[in-house]
């Protein structure tokens, strides 16, 4: 069955007890797949995989995962595990492996995304698994610290330094982007469970290499000073600096690459929050409104919440004219579901 067709009441359930594996014992193995059958692949196929990835992940950049989601399910049901169990020489079985775990990475991404907890994290745990047969440690590191995203969201500090760390671990010889990649998800982690000085430690390593990455090359597409920004906006909010949190989320805002709208509407719905908590209503709604101009094109279950989340805080600042303002406009173009 297509894992994006199960119940979402079972797939939104997230375990904190998850058997994450080691890289030692995923490293090389992939015991469930068999090959044999009279199919022959070879790098064409695995270029397929890959540029469908990515097309993917454009998709869900612009349009956030409710659409792209099912297309990506599909694809690795019907094309991606025929290729899996087809006969190919080592070194293209290898990089099949490879592009298959970073398929099922984005595709548990989307779930997240979606709210659907349970099956993200079934995504993620093959990710690993396919990342360790192909001997790729950049997604399995990848998987490890987008799993900790998980738990940090769902507020599992705990599990989300765990992860995080294991993450770090798996990636010893990082260059400074990645190493900034990981820490600032340390940070943040840290920040969570009142590790103020570990928090600040991995917040300063993050901007430490971010700095060496940024002097090399400017490379689109990956963490970026918008991403260090909005994890230096996470620390501050945990450990109790809102004033500050609000400032690197507004500095965030400005360096984001304009092709991230799933991801500007869902972090300015948070700076307009963050807003609203200091006292500073007009300037929330403003920020309201930049999110209302984007949300009609995305189709994301944390931009949902988010929206649902406005909704519930203006509604007792209705005389304000400025939060009358918004609240008549977004109920023009929010779903009926969102306003209960």
């Amino acid at each position: 069955m297509d894992p994006s067709r199960r119940s979402v009441l079972g797939a939104g359930l997230f375990s904190v007890a998850l058997t994450v594996p080691g890289w030692q014992d995923v490293v090389g193995r992939m015991e469930a797949i068999q090959t044999g059958h009279t199919q022959r692949i070879g790098m064409p196929e695995v270029e397929i995989v890959i540029a469908m990835t990515e097309r993917v992940s454009e998709l869900d950049d612009q349009f956030g995962g409710r659409h792209a989601r099912p297309m990506a399910a599909a694809f690795l049901v019907n094309t991606v595990a025929p290729y899996l169990r087809a006969d190919a020489p080592d070194h293209v079985r290898k990089a099949m492996l490879s592009a298959a775990s970073d398929l099922c990475y984005l595709t548990g991404y989307m779930a997240v995304d979606e709210g659907v907890h349970g099956l993200a994290q079934q995504y993620y745990l093959k990710a690993l698994e396919l990342a360790g047969a192909s001997e790729d440690r950049l997604t399995y590191c990848t998987t490890l610290r987008g799993m900790s995203v998980q738990a940090v969201d769902l507020g599992h500090g705990r599990e989300a330094m765990r992860l995080a760390d294991a993450a770090a671990a798996a990636s010893p010889q990082a260059g400074p982007r990645m190493r900034a990649f990981l820490a600032g998800q340390q940070a943040h982690s840290a920040a969570q469970i009142g590790d103020r000085r570990s928090a600040l430690m991995y917040l300063r390593e993050a901007e430490v290499a971010m700095e060496k990455a940024e002097s090399r090359e400017k490379a689109f597409g990956s963490y970026d000073p918008a991403a260090l920004n909005y994890h230096t906006s996470q620390v501050r909010y945990e450990l109790g600096d809102m004033h500050g949190a609000v400032e690197a989320m507004r500095q965030s805002d400005r360096l984001r690459y304009d092709v991230y709208r799933r991801t500007r509407v869902k972090e300015r719905a948070l700076l307009a929050e963050r807003q609203f908590a200091i006292g500073h209503l007009e300037a929330a709604c403003a920020t309201w409104h930049l999110v209302l101009d984007d949300y009609p094109l995305v189709q994301s279950g944390r931009a949902d919440q988010r929206i649902r989340t406005m909704h519930q805080l203006i509604r007792p600042h209705l005389k304000n004219p400025a939060a009358r303002e918004l609240h008549d406009r977004a109920r023009l173009i929010t779903p009926t579901s969102l306003l209960a």
